[in-house]
């Protein structure tokens, strides 16, 4: 039986989290990432860290907390954002996310992560210094992400948007995406959906023009669901639940002729092997493959 004790090559992940006191908050996450560790044979080094320690208020109140917090997101190979709600750290995750961005760590956005990373490249590549989501401040000029208009806005219980759904590839990503490759390039796949608010369809055409490429919408092609930055490495933002249902099982076949076959037809919903190898391989990326640049300092306070 194969144990990560006698795996010898580690690899070494930071969860940005709001809810990183309570483990069990991210447990899909954590069994996620352990199964593609296995997957990959690698050791899984993952550390949590609470977004909120990475704001400036923490350095003010908290120092030690602060630097811990940078020193553990500094020295990661790869930067995961998970889900969660309201307003709460989320400042300490878009400093998560542009750090990630400039210095080209791999990134792995999900749900909330997703929404943050586009808050993230709003603000600081468009320049509108206010961009958030509504959800964030209803007050912002510059709604990033917004609520979905068939959602109610007085009813919580029930009114997500809930269950497995399709997302369609856009034609031509095929050649250069990195998740499409992940996904064995299937043009269609199914997964989990969990959330109530979406990417602002008035900014799309803007966030798409200035490099940041929805590359994945669902079936009507209106509501953005996948997005990727060309180049970057391993950079990967969905609005769905990419780790749940994730089972510790190869996702692809081989043949003789050492061509891949995937063992579930890509036009079926079939989610637990999609998804352990969208996180297998961001972290064979995350783990040193195609020579990702490692950042020397945090950010200076100011």
């Amino acid at each position: 039986m194969l144990s990560q004790e006698r795996l010898f090559d580690s690899v070494s992940i930071v969860l940005v989290g709001k809810y990183t006191a309570l483990k069990d908050s991210y447990m899909s996450v954590i069994k996620s990432l352990e199964h593609s560790a296995f997957r990959c044979r690698r050791k899984l080094i993952l550390q949590m860290v609470p977004s909120e320690d990475l704001e400036q208020s923490t350095l003010e109140s908290a120092p030690v907390r602060y630097h811990d917090a940078w020193r553990a997101l500094v020295g990661a190979q790869g930067v995961l954002v998970p889900g969660g709600f309201g307003t709460r750290g989320t400042e300490g995750m878009v400093l998560a996310v542009k750090w990630a961005r400039e210095q080209n760590v791999p990134f792995f956005g999900i749900c909330l992560g997703f929404q943050i990373a586009v808050v993230e490249w709003a603000r600081n590549v468009l320049g509108h210094k206010d961009a958030n989501s509504t959800e964030l401040d209803e007050n912002t000029t510059h709604p990033a992400i917004v609520f979905m208009p068939e959602i109610s806005t007085t009813h919580k219980g029930g009114t997500m948007r809930l269950g497995l759904r399709p997302t369609i590839f856009e034609e031509g990503t095929e050649s250069w995406s990195k998740v499409r490759r992940m996904y064995a390039g299937a043009p269609k796949i199914w997964e989990r959906h969990r959330h109530r608010w979406e990417v602002n369809p008035q900014m799309v055409e803007e966030l798409d023009k200035s490099g940041l490429k929805f590359i994945g919408r669902d079936e009507k092609g209106e509501r953005m669901q996948v997005l990727e930055l060309p180049g970057a490495s391993c950079s990967l933002r969905v609005c769905y639940i990419a780790e749940a249902d994730s089972i510790c099982r190869p996702p692809i076949l081989r043949r003789s002729s050492g061509a891949p076959r995937v063992l579930h037809s890509s036009s079926r919903p079939f989610p637990s092997v999609p998804r352990l190898r969208c996180c297998s391989l961001w972290l064979r990326c995350s783990s040193g493959a195609g020579g990702v640049p490692r950042a020397e300092l945090p950010p200076t306070a100011s």
